[in-house]
């Protein structure tokens, strides 16, 4: 028998202060059999980075194809791609031309490793790559409740949550942007 996703419910109070970005999302999110919580906070958190209209969750660990996160607009053209983790050079070049724009958020104590091994042909790529502070991400995730309110303020590099478990603020370093 296979196992079923766990389901979780988010009300998130949006700031985005680089954007000007302000939202109230109520968010369902699947939280796949093989997917630990820190990949899926880091998800939820990319999805707050991103927050826009036609932004959704993709099939993710399900689909091999399919991004953690992305925009198809309503000619069915997909706008953003967004992977999450160490995502595999053949993936992102994929993912390069079948999307407008492809982020890549990295999370955890591999991080360093893998941007090492593969910045060269990163490089290549037209792409952003930015890395989430591992230790923040796991701080982040230790305040999951299956429902939970929470406010998300983002300014900088960093975003300052805030939920009925305590708080937190998740940094990230920007390893490649591209125009």
């Amino acid at each position: 028998m296979a196992l079923k996703p766990i389901i979780y419910k988010f009300n998130i109070s949006l700031s985005d202060m680089n954007r000007g970005h302000y939202d109230a999302l109520n968010l369902t999110v699947a939280k796949h059999p093989s997917e630990n919580d820190e990949r899926m906070m880091a998800r939820l958190l990319a999805y707050c980075l991103n927050a826009q209209e036609y932004l959704d969750f993709g099939a993710g660990l399900s689909e091999v194809d399919d991004p953690a996160i992305s925009v198809t607009t309503l000619d069915d053209q997909l706008a953003l791609w967004i992977d999450m983790g160490e995502p595999a050079f053949e993936r992102l070049k994929k993912a390069t031309r079948k999307a407008e724009k492809v982020k890549v958020y990295s999370f955890n104590s591999k991080s360093d490793v893998w941007w090492e091994q593969g910045q060269s042909q990163f490089s290549q790529l037209n792409m952003d790559v930015y890395r989430f502070d591992w230790s923040e991400i796991q701080a982040l995730s230790s305040m999951l409740e299956r429902t939970m309110a929470m406010s998300v303020t983002i300014s900088g590099n960093s975003a300052y949550i805030a939920t009925a478990k305590g708080e937190c603020e998740v940094n990230w370093e920007t390893l490649q942007e591209k125009e």
